[in-house]
Parts: C-alpha cells; structure tokens; sequence
C-alpha cells in the first residue's frame, strides 16, 4: 500500500538527475511509494537514451521528459513527435523559442503520442531557470502569454512566480522545480520554495531532486519529505 495519499503522490515528480540506468531504476523502485512521476533530465537521457523512458514506464510511473527543446520548428516538432511515440507524459520546451516553436513542438508531441495509441502527453513551457536570479521582471509574465499563445498545457515557474502566473493563466497546470525541506541547502538554485510552500501557492506538480536523490537515506528522505505537507 502507498504511503502516501495518491492525490499527493501524483504532484510529487523524482528528478532522475544520476547517469546510470541501473542507479536510476533502483531510486525509482525504492521511491515509488511516494512518487508518481519521474523526471528525465539531460544527464540520464545523454546517458542511456530512449531506454530510459521505457524503463520508467515499465515500473508504472509517468514520465515527465525535460530536455528544454529549443530550435527552429521544424527540429522541435520532429523531436517532440519522436518523443510523444516513447511515451512521455510530460515534455519540456523553452518558451525563449517563441510561439511558432512551441506550436510546432505541440503538434509533434501529441501527434506522436496518438500515432503510437497512447494517452495525450502534456507539452510543457519552460519560462526562466531557477538557477537564474537576473531575469528581468517582464520576462516572465511575457513567456506565461508565449506558452499561452504556443498551446502549452504546462509551465515551469519558481515559487516566487507563481502568484503572478496563477493570475496570468489560471487553468494552466503549474510545473515548480527548485523544491527543497527546510533547513535543506539550496545547491546552485537561487528561486526555491519549501514543497507546503508551492501547494499552499497553487503548485500542480513539484520536481524534486538532490534533497532526496543525493541524502544518505533516500527513502527517509522521501518519507520525511511527504511528512512536512500538511
């Protein structure tokens, strides 16, 4: 039995942010009992590829693909078709590309996922990096109306952003990475939030990585991590 409510455990993303598939499929069989989507990052998909969404869905998770496309097109929308036929749930696109880039990458993702007879995958804008502290103001309400216009059925935000994104597009669903316990170090993110903070701030679904993946126990990790949301 899970033990963690599934309405919880379903906004409760494993970023997968290790190398080795071996490592990564014993972290997703040890946490599943708290997690209901995992992350695929760079590190893992430059590592082993494709093989690693399949594994994933094999143990009975949702994928959620971040490789934050970002090209012309043309490039984006044939990756994302590639993509949506593995199986990702989720998949991240940088709404610095524009509307035209993000449409097309929409188009690919879900035309891929309904080629291959599986479920609509949700295509993901990512708006500005949580390790940056030196956007603008502007830039985000600004790449909010960019994945709006681009068809995104997601956003990555911070939690300091997510008033304002709540505000600008409300039935979005709202992607926060960045997520660390109290007391947890923030590493080399600059914009996070507690996860009772992110929910409390209307947060669908929170990435969580190091403070779990990296602790000495992941599983108490993980443990005490559903313990501090009330």
């Amino acid at each position: 039995m899970s033990e963690t409510p599934e309405d919880l455990r379903q906004k409760l993303c494993l970023a997968l942010d290790v190398d080795d598939l071996v490592a990564a499929n014993r972290l997703a069989r040890d946490l599943k009992p708290y997690f209901g989507v995992v992350k695929i990052g760079l590190e893992l998909f430059t590592a082993v590829g494709p093989d690693a969404i399949g594994s994933m869905i094999d143990q009975g998770y949702r994928v959620f693909i971040d490789l934050k496309l970002h090209d012309i097109p043309n490039t984006v929308e044939r990756a994302a078709r590639v993509l949506g036929s593995l199986g990702a749930g989720y998949l991240t696109m940088h709404a610095h590309g524009g509307a035209p880039m993000l449409r097309a990458g929409v188009t690919g993702l879900h035309e891929g996922a309904a080629n291959a007879g599986l479920p609509e995958p949700v295509a993901v804008a990512v708006t500005v990096l949580t390790s940056d502290s030196d956007a603008p103001e502007h830039i985000i309400p600004k790449r909010v109306r960019v994945a709006a216009e681009g068809g995104c059925q997601a956003i990555v935000c911070a939690v300091g952003d997510l008033a304002d994104v709540r505000t600008l597009t409300p039935r979005m669903i709202k992607v926060v990475p960045g997520i660390r316990p109290a007391g947890a170090p923030a590493d080399d993110q600059v914009r996070v939030g507690t996860p009772q903070e992110a929910l409390d701030e209307g947060a669908d679904l929170l990435v969580i990585g190091r403070p779990i993946t990296r602790a000495a126990d992941p599983v108490q990790a993980a443990s005490d991590l559903v313990a501090s949301v009330g």
